[in-house]
């Protein structure tokens, strides 16, 4: 077994099963949860400090503080619910989100994250709740999907009359006709 099937087999969690189930790269999805799980960590270590701020009776911060090591909390579930393993209700609802499409996911560490930031608008909680939204980001980028080919682009391009059926179900040809240019070919659009 090699050291990559060590640490897959180390962060698959207990009733995964084997293989991909979406089409992402196995760096994406790793790597959008290390985000996640460090933006969490820092949410709750800044949260608690701005928590503290209550001795300089700042109480705005106190309360952005308290939602931030929430956001925290929550963060740290979702991604990485090995972290709380005596806890059987996060493993569910960890299991509950990850069956979800994910810009649910998206949406929701998009929009939690700005609340701390609106509450108390400092370092501390700008950075953490930064990389929580960059989390949201990635995974919203991740539920819109691959890029479609060249060709399929091309066909979507250009106009229905420009187009010819050649029989298969769905698939469009682009028409044969040289006088017919695409948008993207520079030589068409630029002076000469």
């Amino acid at each position: 077994m090699s050291f990559a099937d060590k640490i897959t087999s180390l962060m698959a969690r207990p009733n995964q099963q084997p293989g991909p189930a979406d089409d992402q790269p196995w760096y994406f999805k790793y790597g959008v949860r290390f985000l996640g799980i460090t933006g969490a960590f820092f949410c709750i270590l800044f949260g608690l400090f701005n928590a503290l701020s209550l001795l300089l009776l700042n109480v705005s911060c106190l309360i952005g503080g308290i939602i931030e090591i929430l956001l925290g909390f929550l963060v740290m579930g979702l991604e990485a619910p090995c972290c709380f393993f005596c806890i059987d209700y996060v493993g569910q609802m960890a299991d509950m989100v990850d069956a979800r499409p994910m810009w649910n996911r998206a949406a929701l560490y998009c929009v939690a994250s700005l609340f701390p930031v609106i509450i108390c608008f400092s370092l501390g909680s700008i950075f953490p709740c930064a990389l929580v939204f960059a989390t949201g980001v990635i995974y919203g980028m991740m539920s819109l999907g691959k890029k479609a080919s060249r060709e399929d682009m091309a066909a979507a391009a250009s106009s229905p009359t420009q187009m010819q059926a050649d029989g298969s179900v769905g698939q469009m040809q682009v028409s044969t006709d040289q006088h017919i240019t695409l948008m993207e070919d520079p030589d068409v659009w630029r002076p000469t």
